[in-house]
């Protein structure tokens, strides 16, 4: 069903209402990380994007077919399971990178579970086309170039979902490393693999009196002992969500400092955080570990699939986003654990010495972005079969290849054009977006600010 489309004074007006919806309260509480926000969502149309997760599905809401039994989704390739399993959230081209798995192995792979939730698997394949038509864009590729990137994504998806459908062996498909990877995914696992902890602990802690503590500066809050006193409670709560695994060496547990920090990205505007320092492995200084307990988001995902049976399966925000991402994530980080804080759902992993986003700025020639897109559409496919009847989680308990596989069997050539169109669409809806956000921005039309 098609949407109105909305003069530029309306649109602006529809944005302030999602805007208010998604970000008022934490705007309210911290307008100044919301100016930091917005500022860096005004530098490009994909900034802006990124940022927006709850404009992009309140807009892929209101242009839905409609909802069937148990506010099911349906549309193109959905039925009562596809439109039900474990997606990402927010899968746009900048949310890839590495990271060292529980095995001690370096993976490329979909990073950033902050709003993963349950709902259709053709949102995310929307959401990253869409980012692939605005970075196309940006590069100044051609309409037809931007086509074949999609259809590239699209195609890959395609084989890899159906390879793991069909029982592929873990050798046939597997993940990105430094033995799989080629071009800038190995480029990446290279850059990560020559990162230190060392380096890590060096720009933000200091040794003082022959033990390592925060140094101060850099963004870092000396926190109260009241303030102190409860995260070291909500620490003793996440230790006990971390698997038995994780928990073979409990001296690597011992806190040795805590400060506060303040969000001021484009993700995490105005959500309290904080550091911990932790003794490591071993007594040896360059082993300590830094972790960060942020307070967990409401996904925008989940304002619009509202099947009580997925929200009631959550403790809180934080609980959601750790089994989320233990679902989606092959040997997730051992680290990655939840707690309450302030009755507030809190996130807790690692801030890892590791990880290295993929850099699309020197990604310039056709074929190379080609080559990453369909790669990432491997990854993507990767993702959504993980988390299924396997990954030890009720809440989807089918196979979800196969449940997919099946969709897009069943319209094979319409797959590609799905998402071809989509991405043509919103990314220009996107751009335009963009430039009223601006306006409104600059203008001092953005209540709270």
């Amino acid at each position: 069903m098609p949407v109105p489309q909305l003069n530029g004074e309306q649109r602006g007006e529809e944005i302030l209402a999602v805007f208010d919806t998604a970000f008022g309260e934490l705007l309210a509480a911290d307008p100044a990380a919301f100016r930091v926000k917005f500022r860096k969502m005004a530098a490009s149309a994909f900034a802006f994007y990124r940022g927006t997760a709850a404009l992009f599905y309140h807009d892929l809401d209101a242009e839905h077919a409609g909802l069937g039994a148990g506010r099911i989704y349906t549309g193109p390739y959905l039925d009562e399971r596809t439109s039900r399993v474990w997606i990402h959230g927010d899968l746009h081209a900048e949310n890839f990178g590495t990271y060292m798995d529980s095995n001690g192995r370096l993976v490329f792979n979909v990073n950033d579970f902050d709003e993963a939730y349950v709902g259709p698997f053709t949102w995310d394949l929307k959401r990253f086309a869409a980012s692939i038509a605005l970075v196309g864009y940006a590069k100044a590729f051609s309409d037809e170039q931007i086509t074949d990137l999609v259809e590239e994504y699209a195609r890959a998806y395609r084989e890899r979902i159906h390879a793991l459908a069909t029982g592929a062996k873990s050798d046939e498909v597997p993940p990105f490393t430094l033995d799989t990877a080629e071009g800038p995914l190995l480029g990446a696992l290279r850059t990560a693999r020559s990162l230190t902890r060392f380096e890590l602990l060096d720009s933000m802690t200091e040794i003082r009196d022959f033990e390592r503590r925060f140094a101060a500066g850099g963004g870092s809050i000396e926190l109260d002992a009241a303030t102190r006193y409860k995260v070291l409670a909500a620490f003793d709560g996440y230790l006990e969500t971390l698997p038995e695994s994780s928990l073979s060496h409990p001296d690597s547990y011992r806190v040795k400092d805590v400060v506060g920090r303040r969000g001021i990205g484009i993700g995490s505007a105005g959500l309290p955080s904080y550091n911990i320092l932790l003794e490591g492995a071993t007594d040896a200084l360059e082993n300590d570990v830094v972790i960060y307990i942020k307070q967990a988001q409401t996904p925008a995902v989940s304002r619009h699939v509202t099947d009580p049976a997925i929200r009631d399966y959550f403790q809180h925000e934080g609980h959601r986003t750790v089994i989320s991402q233990r679902a989606l994530q092959a040997h997730a980080d051992p680290w990655l654990g939840w707690t309450e804080l302030d009755g507030a759902g809190q996130l807790v992993a690692e801030v890892s010495p590791y990880a290295v986003d993929l850099d699309w700025s020197d990604i310039d020639d056709p074929e190379e972005v080609a080559a990453v897109v369909a790669d990432l559409g491997r990854a993507t496919a990767s993702m959504h079969s993980a988390a299924d009847d396997t990954s030890g989680e009720s809440l989807v308990p089918f196979s979800t290849e196969r449940a997919i596989d099946a969709a897009i069997a069943a319209d094979e050539d319409g797959f590609a054009g799905l998402l071809t169109d989509f991405a043509h669409s919103y990314g220009s809806r996107a751009r335009g977006d963009h430039q009223i956000f601006v306006d409104l921005f600059r203008n001092g039309r953005i209540p709270g600010l």
